[in-house]
């Protein structure tokens, strides 16, 4: 007698689990749990990381991404203003700079401020590290978030301009009282999507050569890495960065069906 489909849905869900369970029971068996243990989480590495792993590094990376987001926040609401705008060369000009710093590798980028432009021109981004990571990131995060904000602001419907203009708006002060607030809650996710990754790319911060009190986690967990011989480092600042992102991750989910319950 043939299985229906609930009956042979279930059999396939059995027979992966089952798959699933003996695969984790070999690892679990087969691993050497105490070499394991002294290579990653060796509690004599820790105890030298600490507290210079929050108090510095942790520390720099949530400011070198707050400077940058905010940053690139700003500049993504210029540049998706410039996209829509009648006026052809705003268009232009938005389009050659979103196209220029979604094509180049964030690392590029930071080189160039970094490196290039001293070297060009004579003269350093002003604020010294911080003045740096805020123009590069902000840039790399900024081409990104001009799309996002564009997508918005587009995804705002036509009526609410023609009702604020009725009520004697102008243009200008109904795109910021009216459309651009109703486009942030629409895009308020991919927003913090975009945060994670920037939290991500202050990793490159590194590549500028600075001393401790400039290190983000990344740079402080190479220079442990290379003092300290042992992989323990880069486990901390793994979950040093989880810290970061699961909450935001969390907080993305939630405002998606949060949107989902609202339409």
């Amino acid at each position: 007698m043939a299985m229906s489909p609930r009956k042979r849905a279930r059999l396939s869900r059995g027979i992966q689990y089952t798959v699933l369970g003996v695969i984790v029971l070999v690892a679990a068996l087969a691993a050497d749990w105490p070499e394991i243990g002294e290579a990653f989480f060796d509690p004599s590495v820790l105890v030298q990381l600490v507290p210079e792993i929050f108090t510095i590094a942790l520390k720099n990376t949530i400011i070198y991404t707050a400077c940058g987001f905010s940053f690139g926040l700003m500049l993504g609401l210029i540049l998706a203003l410039m996209r829509l705008s009648s006026v052809g060369p705003y268009r232009w000009f938005a389009t050659g700079v979103i196209e220029l710093f979604r094509g180049l590798p964030a690392l590029v980028v930071f080189f160039f401020f970094g490196y290039g432009l001293p070297i060009a021109f004579g003269r350093e981004v002003p604020g010294g590290t911080i003045g740096n990571v805020t123009v590069a990131l902000g840039l790399v995060g900024g081409a990104y978030m001009a799309e996002t904000i564009r997508a918005g602001i587009q995804a705002v419907p036509k009526g609410q301009m023609e009702a604020a203009r009725s009520l004697g708006m102008s243009h200008t002060r109904a795109m910021f009282s009216v459309v651009i607030p109703q486009a942030f809650r629409i895009i308020l996710p991919p927003l913090t999507n975009e945060l994670i990754l920037l939290t991500k790319d202050s990793s490159l911060v590194y590549v500028l050569g600075l001393s401790l009190s400039g290190y983000e986690l990344t740079g402080f967990g190479r220079d442990a890495l290379n003092t300290l011989v042992s992989v323990t480092p880069l486990m901390a600042i793994g979950v040093a960065y989880l810290m970061i992102t699961v909450p935001l991750s969390i907080v993305v989910r939630r405002m998606e069906a949060r949107s989902a319950r609202a339409r």
